[in-house]
Order: structure tokens, then sequence, then C-alpha cells
């Protein structure tokens, strides 16, 4: 299986376009620091795609020999789209996919509902279809523009902000693509999960925050980390040095202390195995 990484970064990409925070600051000042947003690309059986479309999909596009277009003038190897969520992060990019003839967008059911907006602006430009994807939920967490909907106030009523109703809902999922298993959001760690992540080769997992206090901390948010629904590096550091396979982080955060390549936390991972993952790495599988 051919992977290249697209991206590595949380909303907003480091630096973030309004933030001057240290991590920010750092990428500014050292170029090789930018991380873009977190995604994908992958060469399954049926054609090439990428997963999630963030806000730098042509760029990404570009930066990877193989999704680059030819032979043909207007001829371009990109068959679709696989999303982990429905956050504009993950998704807005499909607006600047709309000169494709056609192009497959891969996703949970409650995903394809809360994307029907995208679907009738991209209709008069692309032939656009939908399908399922391999995808096991990790939480339930909804985008904002997706919190009033009558869908979601029915899962609130429900009990789907407690873990087994996230588990439930699909709205945030894993990916199962053959050997790898992509999960750049994580709020709970369930069983599925972990029979996937100990039957995979290579695993690449949601390294959004440092430590649970992170957000609180720098004050980007009122809430933690498992409350914003990513799972610590702290709190899944230990568990994922046991797994198998290969194992890497991603979605990293601006705040987070590992935008800094100097940052002891570093030499941590990589005594337990761990790496973090780069924008331009390629993975044979």
């Amino acid at each position: 299986m051919r992977l290249q990484v697209l991206g590595t970064a949380a909303g907003g990409g480091v630096p973030q376009w309004n933030c001057a925070c240290p991590g920010c600051s750092g990428a500014r000042a050292h170029p090789g620091r930018r991380r873009r947003h977190a995604s994908l690309a992958v060469q399954l059986d049926d054609g090439a795609y990428v997963v999630n479309a963030t806000p730098d999909i042509a760029e990404q596009i570009e930066s990877c020999a193989w999704l680059r277009p030819g032979p043909g003038p207007r001829e371009s190897p990109l068959k679709g789209v696989i999303l982990t969520d429905a956050e504009l992060d993950h998704t807005i990019g499909l607006l600047r996919l709309r000169e494709a003839d056609a192009l497959e967008v891969r996703s949970t059911p409650v995903v394809r509902h809360a994307l029907r907006p995208f679907a009738e602006l991209l209709r008069p430009y692309l032939q656009l279809t939908w399908a399922d994807a391999a995808t096991i939920p990790v939480s339930g967490k909804r985008p904002r523009y997706a919190a009033g909907s009558p869908e979601a106030e029915a899962e609130a009523e429900a009990g789907a902000e407690a873990e087994a109703g996230a588990e439930a809902t699909g709205w945030v999922s894993a990916l199962r693509l053959g050997p790898l298993v992509y999960a750049p959001a994580m709020g709970v760690w369930p069983d599925e999960l972990d029979e996937a992540f100990r039957q995979a080769a290579c695993v690449i997992v949601d390294g959004t925050f440092w430590d649970d206090e992170e957000p609180r901390r720098t004050g980007i948010s009122a809430r933690t980390a498992t409350q914003m629904g990513h799972l610590p590096i702290e709190a899944t550091m230990e568990r994922l040095s046991k797994l198998p396979g290969r194992r890497l982080y991603t979605h990293l955060n601006n705040t987070n202390p590992l935008v800094d390549p100097a940052a002891e936390q570093h030499e941590l991972l990589a005594e337990l195995g761990i790496e973090v993952a780069a924008d331009g790495m390629v993975i044979d599988l």
C-alpha cells in the first residue's frame, strides 16, 4: 500500500493565520516547522484517494507526485475523498475540487447528511457520488454548525455525549484502510478500535494535545482536551507503545510542544518507539 502524509496539523494549521503563540511564531521564523492540515494520500486497489479534504488540498495534491494531473491535460488520478468526520477543517477542501468531472466521497451516513449543503453547492459543477467508509466510531463530537440540527438534538436527548453514545453516532471515526488505521481525532479508545490497532501494520492517531489541561492552560478554550473530543497524548502514549505495528501521532495543535522539534517530549516518545508524523513523509505498507 502506498501512503504519503499530506499534513499533520490540527485546525488552523501551523502557523495559524491569526495566532502568535510560541508554536506559530516558531513556525514563521523557521519554515521547516510549518504543518498543513492533517491529511493522507492513499493508493487503494480501486484508485487514489485523499483522506479528508482540507483547506490546503490543492497544495497537498501538488506535493504528492502520484496525485498530480496527467498525462492528459485535464486528467487526474484522484478518484475521491474519504472523510473521518464533518469538521470544516476536514471537509472545506471539497469545494476546491469542483473542477473535477466526478468525485466519490466516502463517509458515515451522519457525515453525509451534515454535508448536504456542500453537495448542493457542488451539484452544478461535477458528478458527486457517496459511499460508505470502513469506519470505527471514536467520538460523538459534532461540528459547531451541526449542533442545532434536529438529528443532533435527538442524539443529545438519547445521551450521545456519554461514551457509549459517542461510539454509536458516527460523527467522528477511525478509518480502516488495508494495513493502516487512521484516527486523527479520538474521543474514546473502544475495544473495536483496540483490536483494529493490534491487527494493523501502521496506526496514525490523534496527537492534537500533549496533556488534558493544554487547551485551558494556553487560553484557547475553557474545556479540557478530552472535553473537546481529543484524548491527549499523555493518556494514550503508554497504550500506543504496546501495539505491534508502526505508531505515529498526527493532527498536532499549534499549542502542542511537539511542533517544536527541540521539545523534550520528542525524546520521550522516541523512547517508547512512537513517531511524530511529518508533512511529506512516505510510508510503504
